[in-house]
């Protein structure tokens, strides 16, 4: 028999936790995801992490909510530039709700880098730092290496062409320190984003920039020094910040992580309708560009996600095929890959444009090389200051490992039919009539890749070959050059796309392409179904003939139009 006094106190308790006042939680010890993973391995991998969108959506949501009273953030190193610059965007518009923001961290890089994590934090009102933690904040480097010597220790030799003198990434494996051009980008880079993170900080806690920049050049702090400096309020332990907050907001407050309140609040919101409301489409595209489908970048997670010109070229065609789909925002956060899948790419950005259907590009923290090639054609491009873009420019060549296999004896036998049948082997040097053939080709997609950047961008060609060669741009300055059109985030994008479609502000987002599990499981009807453009799993490669090669070699295996190394500001 149910005691009726236990009843009494379930009722109670539901009620109190429908009308209770809310602290947000934002916990990125895991790190963020930019969209669902898109296969079965690595979504399962990434099950408990937090969703970009959701945190978004969910600070957003809670801005106009009035049982949410504050947001309390446990900060971490592993945030990207580019996203903490989308974050610090979100908590400064809930700030501006009137919302209090608490940031914390047991320490701002212990041994490490903590200036990534602290410029994040500061955007809070409250940044709290536990006693025996330090404040890293030691300004930007960025370190690349030059193999040139040690494969000539090891006898290969790299044989690589490119279009122009600021694409790097042959660079990386032909020169023994930075060319000249090479150093230049390099610097402006990292002076950029210095710019920014000091800026940033310095607006954030009242203080000169020349002060963030002294600052920064004793750094790291120990806490105390954090403290009497003004780069941090209060030192404390977790218990003590949450008791704080508590204090704060006062009553009994209930903790919510954002992405669970989000969804709560979505489900809400999911009632009835008469018929299926007009909508933005977001189509995201993360990883190497590749031909065929998403997936996993190669046969272990850590490789990462690729970009599937036939996955998203479904995933274009779907929404422009959806009469409900009035716009459509293209996430892209890539260093791009193989030239003829971001071509595919491209071209369905600009059939959706001449269907009558907006696109908006959103670029994530890299959207370089084939990921600008693939942004270049949208109605507007939207990136954060601390974005890597540009890279137009192409590179192609291969590494020469007949003198490795003779210092190891390897001895190698061939015989061929057809003069360029060897063209792509390791084990042969380029003939002068397959140079021809390679700068051939590097000619002919370094042209078809600024002309497609001049019309996409209003340009001359003239001005877009100043601005290509190559180089790589923070989004700071791509947009002072005519490559990026606006500064902002995801959000930003979407209150474009509504605007440009005539849609209310609120109408609702629909991610494509989706399908069910049991979608993934069944064989496709034809080329059109959905199914036919589901993940798959497996190596990726972007070099055709020398995919093999490029991987052994420790290559991009994505392509010829990458970015060279990791470009990950933290």
């Amino acid at each position: 028999m149910v005691e009726p006094g236990s009843v009494v106190t379930l009722v109670r308790q539901a009620r109190e936790r429908r009308t209770a006042p809310l602290i947000l939680e934002l916990d990125l010890s895991d790190g963020l995801v930019e969209t669902p993973p898109p296969d079965a391995i690595t979504a399962l991998l990434a099950m408990r992490r937090t969703h970009l969108r959701d945190v978004l959506d969910g600070l957003r949501r809670a801005r106009a909510d009035e049982r949410v009273r504050a947001l309390v953030a446990r900060i971490t190193p592993g945030t990207p530039l580019a996203l903490a610059q989308e974050l610090r965007d979100a908590v400064t518009a809930f700030r501006a709700a009137g919302k209090l923001t608490i940031a914390w961290a047991e320490t701002f890089g212990e041994g490490g880098h903590g200036t990534v994590p602290y410029y994040l934090a500061s955007a809070f009102e409250q940044v709290w730092l536990q006693p025996s933690g330090e404040l890293g904040l030691t300004g930007v480097a960025l370190e690349e290496p030059f193999f040139a010597g040690a494969l000539e220790k090891v006898g290969v030799k790299p044989e690589f062409a490119k279009r122009y003198e600021y694409k790097t990434m042959a660079n990386t494996f032909m020169e023994r320190a930075y060319t000249p051009e090479h150093e230049e980008s390099s610097r402006r880079l990292v002076e950029s984003l210095g710019e920014q993170v000091t800026a940033g900080i310095a607006e954030a806690r009242r203080q000169p920039p020349e002060r963030v920049r002294e600052l920064t050049d004793s750094g790291p702090l120990l806490a105390a020094e954090a403290l009497e400096a003004g780069l941090v309020d209060r030192l404390g332990y977790r218990d003590e910040v949450y008791a704080h907050v508590r204090a704060k907001v006062g009553g009994e407050p209930l903790l919510r992580f954002v992405t669970r309140y989000r969804r709560a609040q979505a489900l809400t919101r999911r009632l009835p309708q008469p018929g299926k409301p007009d909508s933005v489409a977001l189509i995201t595209g993360i990883g190497a560009i590749r031909l065929g489908r998403s997936g996993r970048g190669g046969p272990l997670p850590a490789q990462g996600p690729a970009m599937g010109s036939d996955t998203i070229g479904a995933a274009f065609r779907a929404a422009v095929r959806d009469e409900h789909v009035k716009a459509i925002v293209f996430r892209v956060n890539s260093p791009g890959g193989s030239a003829v899948a971001s071509d595919v790419i491209w071209r369905e950005v600009v059939l959706a444009r001449e269907a009558g259907k907006p696109v908006v590009v959103s670029m994530g923290n890299v959207a370089a090389s084939g990921g600008y090639y693939v942004a270049m054609a949208a109605d507007t491009i939207v990136a954060q200051p601390g974005t890597i873009t540009g890279s137009i420019g192409v590179v192609v060549g291969k590494a020469v490992v007949t003198g490795l296999l003779e210092r190891v004896g390897v001895g190698l036998g061939h015989v061929a039919s057809g003069e360029h049948a060897r063209m792509f082997s390791a084990t042969k040097d380029f003939s002068e009539s397959e140079w021809e053939r390679v700068n051939a080709s590097l000619d002919a997609i370094y042209r078809d890749f600024t002309a497609k950047a001049a019309e996409g961008r209003g340009l001359s060609r003239e001005r877009v070959h100043e601005l290509a060669r190559g180089r790589v741009w923070t989004g700071a300055d791509a947009v002072e050059n005519g490559l990026v059109d606006e500064l902002g985030g995801l959000e930003r994008a979407l209150v474009l796309a509504r605007e440009k479609a005539g849609l209310r502000a609120d109408a609702p987002v629909r991610t494509f392409p989706h399908s069910s599990p049991l979608d993934r499981l069944r064989p496709p009807e034809s080329s059109e179904d959905r199914t036919a453009a589901a993940v798959r799993l497996g190596p990726f490669d972007g070099w055709g003939a020398l995919g093999g090669l490029a991987a052994r070699l420790g290559l991009p295996a994505a392509g010829p139009l990458t970015l060279p190394g990791s470009w990950e500001i933290r």
